[in-house]
């Protein structure tokens, strides 16, 4: 049973406090709630709240003009550790908070909320705000996707990546006829500028790794509907799950990898079918002109500019605006790792996290829900294993299989204890300590071979080799046995 541990400050400040408190601040109080993952399975979720009074800092930092510079003034007064929240309540008239907006997440761990007049009020409220900083039932499911019931999950849940202790990414520029587009791109700068921000606060998570390449005369496979009206090509999303397998042969970036591969396509359009244009399912443009799939990646089209006269020289030159791309690019990469903020109450107001690409209580979230799924994962490997050694009786373990198995189940142990704890930290690296050495355990070399040479097959070997010489042996066994069991006949006399 997993306890997940969420360490919260609720700070009041001045003219806030409700008067249906049930004692002097500080206090502390628990909230408990249980995630029901199956009928053998749940996750209970703890929230230790330490109510108390805003110091002097924190209501100078309050005294702000708007709710941005609040919680950048709050931000060096809070308690950094990873997983825990801090929530500042601020009075029902406060100007910080714009009109109808009774919550503003920052960009770290820290929220200001509005007073609801009761303390009940207040702490649904509360809830509400933790759920969405911390983690969620779904968010939950989705990290156990594979112990939920197909009927209970939502249909986002299996977009997610999977936990993993690495991910490579690969930018690739199609260009279907380099004979009418020269095509530049300076990838390294926007990586640079836009992609390692990102990567290096998830750096945290998973070790990743960058590359691009560009491919010639690689087509979409899909041949899209010309709109008269529109004077355009259009593809609809029906068509497009059957752009990606023609394009991902060409790819062959996951053939050699030993960890998910993330595929961002920026396609430019051939002539022919230009401007190209991507319809969704009520037959409207999206706007982005591009489109993503779940765990693999995402797709842009790029229209070019047609040129201003007919008799321009070909291949035109084509500088890509990149950041705009990478607008997109970053935008499907926040979807692939569950990071949308679709589900928000429309109360809320977030703020943007600016170039870092996600904020302090985003990582959280994830490191909430990779915690949750490597432990799964672990106990899944670990009964697999378990499993297997039963059922192959004559199999030996090595000392250093069973020093991987020990070092796992210890390692699971620790995170869960540190879950229960409320350090998410030590609990995430515990956890991917334990994903490892399950891993190298259950992939050992010298348990692989005996997979694949079960008694059946030994039979199958060795009947063909024995068997031609048996025959005579037992042919011999048979006749000494038979002279044995004949009555010895007494020596006659002869004269």
């Amino acid at each position: 049973q997993v306890q997940l541990v969420v360490p919260m400050a609720v700070v009041f400040g001045p003219g806030s406090v409700p008067g249906d408190l049930p004692r002097p601040l500080p206090f502390r109080d628990v909230q408990e709630m249980e995630i029901s993952v199956n009928l053998r399975t749940s996750v209970t979720s703890r929230y230790e709240m330490l109510h108390r009074s805003t110091t002097g800092q924190e209501e100078a930092a309050l005294a702000a003009a708007t709710a941005r510079e609040a919680d950048a003034a709050l931000h060096p007064l809070q308690d950094a550790t990873l997983g825990s929240l801090t929530m500042y309540v601020v009075p029902e008239t406060s100007s910080l908070l714009p009109q109808g907006i009774n919550v503003y997440v920052g960009k770290h761990r820290s929220a200001l909320v509005r007073a609801g007049g009761s303390l009940a009020a207040l702490q649904a409220r509360l809830r509400e705000v933790a759920q969405v900083m911390s983690f969620t039932a779904s968010s939950i499911a989705a990290a156990l996707s594979d112990r939920v019931p197909d009927g209970q999950l939502s249909p986002d849940a299996r977009r997610y990546l999977k936990s993993s202790l690495g991910y490579e990414i690969t930018f690739s520029l199609l260009n279907p006829d380099p004979k009418s587009h020269t095509v530049d791109w300076d990838i390294e700068g926007a990586v640079n500028r836009y992609v390692k921000p990102v990567l290096d606060k998830l750096s945290l998570v998973a070790n990743f790794s960058v590359d691009s390449q560009i491919l010639y005369y690689a087509v979409l496979g899909v041949t899209p509907r010309y709109d008269k009206e529109s004077s355009s090509f259009l593809l609809s999303a029906h068509s497009l799950p059957h752009v990606i397998n023609p394009v991902e042969a060409r790819l062959g970036s996951s053939a050699a990898s030993l960890y998910p591969v993330l595929n961002f396509l920026l396609y430019v359009p051939e002539r022919s079918h230009s401007p190209l244009y991507i319809q969704d399912k009520d037959g409207a443009p999206v706007s982005t002109n591009a489109f993503h799939s779940p765990r693999w990646g995402g797709i842009m089209v790029y229209n070019v500019e047609a040129p201003a006269s007919p008799q321009a020289s070909l291949p035109l030159h084509v500088d890509v605006d990149m950041a705009r791309v990478m607008e997109v690019f970053l935008a499907q990469l926040r979807l692939l790792f569950g990071l949308s903020r679709e589900e928000v109450p429309a109360e809320f107001l977030l703020e943007s996290p600016g170039n870092e690409g996600l904020a302090d209580w985003e990582l959280d979230h994830l490191l909430w829900a990779h915690t949750v799924e490597n432990i799964a994962t672990v106990s899944t490997t670990l009964t697999s294993l378990a499993q297997l050694l039963d059922k192959i009786g004559n199999i030996v373990i090595k000392d250093d299989v069973a020093s991987e198995v020990y070092r796992a189940v210890a390692s699971v142990q620790s995170a869960v204890t540190e879950l229960s704890l409320g350090h998410l930290h030590a609990a995430f690296q515990a956890s991917k300590e334990a994903v490892t050495s399950s891993e190298r355990a259950f992939f050992d070399p010298s348990l692989l071979h005996l997979l694949y040479f079960p008694d059946d097959q030994k039979f199958a070997i060795y009947i063909p080799l024995f068997l031609p010489m048996a025959v005579p042996i037992l042919l011999s066994l048979a006749k000494i046995v038979r002279e044995t069991r004949q009555p010895k006949k007494e020596p006659t006399k002869m004269d």
